[in-house]
């Protein structure tokens, strides 16, 4: 009879059985990490002069991160929470329908023509056209390969931890 034994059998079996969770940890930690680095040039580099000047500052706060580990995959998404109305226009481009502005705050509404003053109950704005102004397709457009490359990292990392401890 032949018998073979294998030392350190128990450590490699471990090992394997304990990979997917390592490396959903491992994924899911650099997930958090190239998200928030998304994040950050779309609110700090992209809003901030980068694609479009801010001025209140409200479409940039309504910007969010979230990241989701479920159970096959690690999801991150970054979006606008609808706070600023003009988020879509702006990322997409398009057209605003023709529409009456009134004033709001007080009667009559105030602005300047040929260096004169005009006031008037109501304007019939014509509607507008938007080119699209991408701040957050271009953050990702310009990040993409470093999201890649990131992820490819961390799997190659964990296998090579695997091949180390047995």
């Amino acid at each position: 009879m032949l018998g073979l034994s294998l030392k350190g059998a128990s450590q490699l079996i471990a090992s394997l059985d304990a990979l997917p969770d390592r490396l959903r940890a491992a994924l899911t930690e650099k997930a958090q990490n190239l998200a928030q680095a998304l994040y950050s040039q779309v609110v700090d580099v992209n809003l901030d002069g980068g694609v479009l000047n801010r001025r209140s500052g409200a479409l940039r706060e309504s910007i969010e991160l979230d990241v989701q580990p479920q159970d096959a995959l690690v999801a991150a998404t970054i979006y606008a929470n609808g706070d600023a109305p003009y988020a879509a226009i702006l990322e997409f481009g398009g057209k605003t329908s023709a529409h009456e502005i009134v004033p709001d705050k007080a009667k009559a509404l105030s602005f300047v023509i040929g260096g004169k003053r005009v006031f008037a109950r109501r304007v019939q704005h014509p509607g507008s056209t938007f080119a699209a102004r991408s701040y957050l397709g271009s953050a990702l457009d310009e990040q993409s390969d470093d999201i890649a490359q990131g992820l490819q990292d961390v799997v190659v990392a964990t296998a090579d931890n695997l091949k180390g401890s047995s």
